[in-house]
């Protein structure tokens, strides 16, 4: 009796499944998985991509149109859920493949610029605290905390990267309104194919002692912002609020990979020294004014006795730096990977 309800039940969930799917249809997940596609989807925003040798086609379900490798918009209709399923024409799937058949482009999307911004400075010195070891009182303060790691990370970078623009907000003890450092960022000259990333460096404090951690923020999906200054050429300005949206969510995709790829690094480098708090969504004033993929880092509580004196330790920085520095280094791969790029 029991085997049968259960052959029952499995053949309910199949029926479930091919009705979910309309005639002249195919279970876009399943199917794009099948022909190599790799493939993103964000139920919380609708959108999704597909990738496959070097080219992306970017998509909102529902949507009348598709864009083609962040350059071309199509307008077929895009992949749409149909009861919980996402589901696409046959006709758009044909046409995907046909695309993906296609040589990558010549000048592949790539990093050109990678911006790091050590938080506060000058007469701004951020969160502070002092502890006692051995005997002497160590006083730390945030603004120091951030420059240090951030000029650290910087040399790595640039080693790394010969060929791309390492940038910083502030390389000294200067101060910096929040709006200039966004200014800066949104005014560094790009080439046609390229993208640039956005790092702010800070350190945390709490009036309970006792917390610890490191963290890295992005910015909330929820937040809607101007990222488009100009309408692309040969589209008509009607479909521009919709290309502004999806570029947001693809900035927010972007934000987020970045994010657990950097938490990760960190957690590599300082392992059982400090704990991973996670990565969390916040609408901070650098990460909702940038036009990019951006985060926020927080290393650590200076206000934890034990965790501050780590923050007043140079080789404890210098895990902090690398620890990022490898985080972004994975992002960069596989941005570049995904989108074209097939070597420096």
């Amino acid at each position: 009796m029991k085997a049968k309800l259960a052959a029952a039940a499995v053949l309910v969930m199949c029926m479930r499944a091919v009705l979910a799917v309309p005639q002249g249809h195919v279970d876009f997940l399943q199917s794009a998985r099948k022909a190599g596609m790799t493939v993103y989807w964000d139920p919380m925003t609708l959108s999704g991509m597909a990738e496959k040798n070097g080219h992306r086609i970017s998509f909102r379900a529902g949507d009348s149109f598709v864009l083609q490798d962040y350059r071309t918009v199509v307008f077929e209709k895009a992949p749409f859920l149909s009861g919980g399923t996402l589901v696409a024409s046959q006709s758009f799937f044909q046409s995907a493949e046909n695309f993906f058949r296609t040589e990558s482009p010549e000048n592949p999307y790539r990093i050109g610029a990678i911006l790091i911004d050590p938080g506060h400075g000058g007469k701004d010195p951020g969160a502070s605290a002092s502890h006692s070891s051995g005997g002497k009182k160590i006083k730390v303060v945030e603004k120091d905390v951030n420059l240090s790691v951030s000029l650290k990370l910087r040399d790595y970078l640039k080693k790394a990267y010969p060929d791309k623009n390492i940038l910083m907000t502030r390389s000294t003890d200067v101060f910096l309104t929040l709006a200039q450092r966004t200014e800066i960022a949104n005014s560094v000259k790009l080439k046609e194919n390229e993208a640039i990333l956005y790092v702010s460096v800070h350190v945390n404090s709490s009036f309970n002692e006792s917390v610890t951690g490191f963290e890295v923020w992005y910015l909330s999906p929820e937040y809607r912002r101007q990222v488009l200054s100009s309408q692309p050429a040969g589209e008509e300005a009607s479909i521009l609020p919709i290309l502004n949206s999806m570029t947001e969510e693809e900035y927010t995709t972007e934000s987020i990979l970045m994010a657990r790829f950097i938490m990760n690094g960190i957690s590599s480098q300082v392992g059982s020294l400090s704990k991973a708090r996670g990565i969390k969504e916040e609408e901070w004033f650098v990460c909702r004014n940038s036009k990019m993929p951006s985060v926020l880092i927080e290393l650590g509580f200076l206000t934890n006795k034990s965790e501050g004196l780590l923050l007043s330790d140079e080789k404890y920085l210098q895990k902090l730096a690398l620890g990022i520095y490898n985080g972004l280094q994975e992002f960069v791969t596989n941005f570049e990977r995904t989108r074209g790029f097939t070597g420096n």
